[in-house]
């Protein structure tokens, strides 16, 4: 990463580095001004009470006017409770920003994840890309929190140079009236002044270096994924059956161990540390003698007071170590850009999906027709074809099964016609025209879908059925009833362990709510059904709907269907050929073609025909039972 640093010019730098304060500025307006104004003030601070405690010193070394003595006391005093008021004040202000921004920074990243093109999410490489953001959030130490918190290192820092160069100024300029020999005169002398001056910035530019060596080994993110779902398993309640049973433990936590403590790489990073701590301590130490001399013999001739000698002190103690903290944030945010390139890279994937222009016409009886013309895919990044020559119509009403073996097309079908894919060849019709000319969620919100690997949220089964906050409960309430999940609701409505008495309210699952409900298998793919009836979609699409079913509920399933599906347009894929018969046509995917199409009665009559071949190769595990 280090070679990466070394690439980039120190203009790319800035750049890169701004654009990461437009995003916090962007997360939060208004987060730089407050920062500003509360570190201003803070930094101002001390110096305040060093200038003035100067002033009150060299008063009593001199004239000892009790008038002026009671005068800066008064200012002291005053200043310092001003100060100290609007610093709390402010201070407050940034305290709640600070709060704030963590959860605002967590759904501006879910705003850009949700309007990523849907290729970039089944992409391992943006996964991975992903993985690292949530690696540099969460550590602290990479990408826009370290930024966020090095450039407001970076103004205290600039802030303490300018206000002690600015009280310290004099120190260079002052001389004392007299004649003096030797060494004396030389400190005396504009040549002192300026070898000083070249020595400090000597010293910072060695701090430069010194510091982005340490750095590099400081910021370095884990990034293994690995690491990562190890954790996950480890201390997540998903695998522990596998784990108990099966004798996982002892390889999970080898590499938890593995990868999360690192003990060779630990080792290794704290002797850099180490060997270029002690080199910048050392710096410092040199150049803090080398100022004390110089002050320290300016003000024995005489060139100032004791009390600016104090002053002094402070305020080139300050220099130093804000020179020194200055480099060291330099050398973060330079090498820190290693990771924000990978950030900008995340946040600039391209979205070339064409949205259209034209709405969808509404039609009160859900008129619609979707026919495939000569449609073939290819994923991206690949050279394999995954559909070949699909052509199919299907209009309103119509109840297809989708059927085909492991790795046949069937999703990727499903996906084309949710238009998650745009064909690699031919078109997708939509009443006569190319679905990429409609308004892309306007088309969308055609289709209620159910996939295998559908998502339940930890919010309310009122919400989760209508994907919204607010609700029918009327409406949900009779999806669930269509479904087969009217006595489980009833159940949830008179739960005598529960205060909430409305099964609607009820949370699933008890990741934050401990009277939250544990579905079943078959219970929780109930849910999913009803979510996709409440949506009242013209399409419904199911994906393998009854998987986690028992027979029973299966059967009730099926039986039910018309009056689940009602007249909407049904596409059904299973792999349970005898859940196909309910429908009115049937369509068998082969290697990403379609070999047969037709009703299940003539499809098995077709003894050489792919359908064929599947329904015995099932129903002889149920005719050649043993018992």
């Amino acid at each position: 990463m280090e070679g990466n640093t070394q690439k980039r010019t120190f203009r790319q730098d800035l750049r890169l580095i701004k654009r990461a304060v437009e995003i916090w500025n962007q997360i939060m307006p208004h987060f730089w001004f407050w920062q500003v104004i509360c570190t201003l003030i803070e930094t101002f601070s001390p110096y305040f009470g060093l200038y003035m405690s100067a002033l009150m010193i060299n008063e009593l070394a001199g004239a000892c006017s009790l008038k002026k003595l009671f005068f800066f006391a008064g200012i002291t005093v005053l200043g310092g409770f001003l100060i100290s008021t609007v610093t709390r004040l402010v201070r407050s202000k940034c305290t709640l920003q600070k709060q704030l921004i963590q959860r605002k920074t967590e759904a501006y990243f879910t705003d850009v994840q949700n309007d990523l093109q849907y290729e970039h999410l089944e992409n391992a490489e943006v996964v991975l890309m992903r993985s690292k953001i949530d690696s540099m959030m969460s550590s602290g130490n990479a990408g826009l929190e370290l930024v966020k918190q090095s450039v407001q290192h970076v103004l205290a820092h600039v802030l303490n140079i300018i206000f002690s160069v600015a009280l310290t100024l004099s120190v260079f300029t002052s001389a004392a009236e007299g004649e003096f020999k030797g060494f004396f005169a030389w400190i005396n002398s504009p040549v002192s002044a300026i070898l000083l001056i070249a020595i400090i910035a000597l010293n910072t530019v060695l701090t430069v270096q010194i510091n982005l060596k340490k750095t590099v080994a400081e910021s370095r993110v884990v990034e293994d994924r690995a690491r990562t779902h190890t954790f996950e398993v480890v201390w997540g309640p998903i695998g522990g059956h596998d784990m108990t049973i099966n004798g996982f433990n002892g390889i999970l936590i080898r590499e938890f161990r593995k990868y999360l403590l690192r003990p060779t790489w630990v080792e290794e990073v704290e002797k850099v540390k180490v060997r270029y701590g002690v080199l910048s301590i050392a710096l410092h130490a040199i150049l803090s003698l080398i100022l004390f001399i110089f002050v320290a013999a300016k003000a024995f001739i005489g060139a100032f007071g004791i009390g600016n000698f104090l002053l002094y002190q402070g305020t080139i103690g300050r220099f130093i170590g804000a020179a020194s903290g200055l480099a060291s944030e330099f050398g973060k945010l330079r090498h820190n850009n290693v990771y924000l390139e990978e950030l900008y890279a995340f946040l600039d994937l391209p979205n070339d999906m064409y949205k259209g222009t034209l709405p969808v016409e509404k039609r009160d009886e859900g008129d619609y027709e979707i026919k495939f013309c000569d449609v073939s895919f290819k994923y991206p990044r690949t050279e394999k074809w995954v559909l070949r020559h699909v052509n199919m119509k299907f209009k309103i009403g119509d109840k297809l099964a989708i059927v085909g073996e492991n790795g046949s097309g069937k999703t990727t079908f499903i996906k084309l016609l949710c238009r998650l894919y745009d064909p690699t060849e031919g078109k997708i019709l939509l009443n006569g025209t190319d679905i990429t000319q409609y308004r892309y969620h306007e088309y969308l919100a055609l289709f209620s879908v159910v996939f295998q690997d559908f998502t339940l949220f930890a919010f309310s089964l009122g919400e989760n059925i209508a994907a919204d906050c607010t609700y029918d409960p009327d409406k949900v309430r009779d999806c669930l009833i269509r479904v087969g999940m009217g006595e489980k609701l009833a159940s949830l409505d008179s739960d005598p362990k529960s205060k909430e008495k409305n099964g609607l309210k009820r949370a699933i699952g008890k990741d934050y709510d401990s009277m939250g409900v544990d579905f079943s298998g078959g219970e929780k793919q109930k849910i999913a059904l009803a979510r996709a009836l409440y949506k009242d979609a013209p399409f419904l699409i199911l994906d393998e709907p009854t998987a986690s079913l028992d027979p029973i509920a299966e059967a009730e399933v099926y039986e039910n269907f018309n009056s689940i599906v009602k007249d909407k347009t049904a596409v059904f894929i299973s792999h349970r050929l005898s859940s196909c018969r309910f429908c009115d046509h049937i369509a068998v995917f082969d290697h990403g073609q379609i070999v047969q199409h037709g009703s299940h009665a003539a499809l098995v009559s077709e003894k050489t025909g792919k359908y064929y071949s599947l329904w015995h190769a099932q129903a002889q595990y149920y005719s050649n039972s043993t018992g």
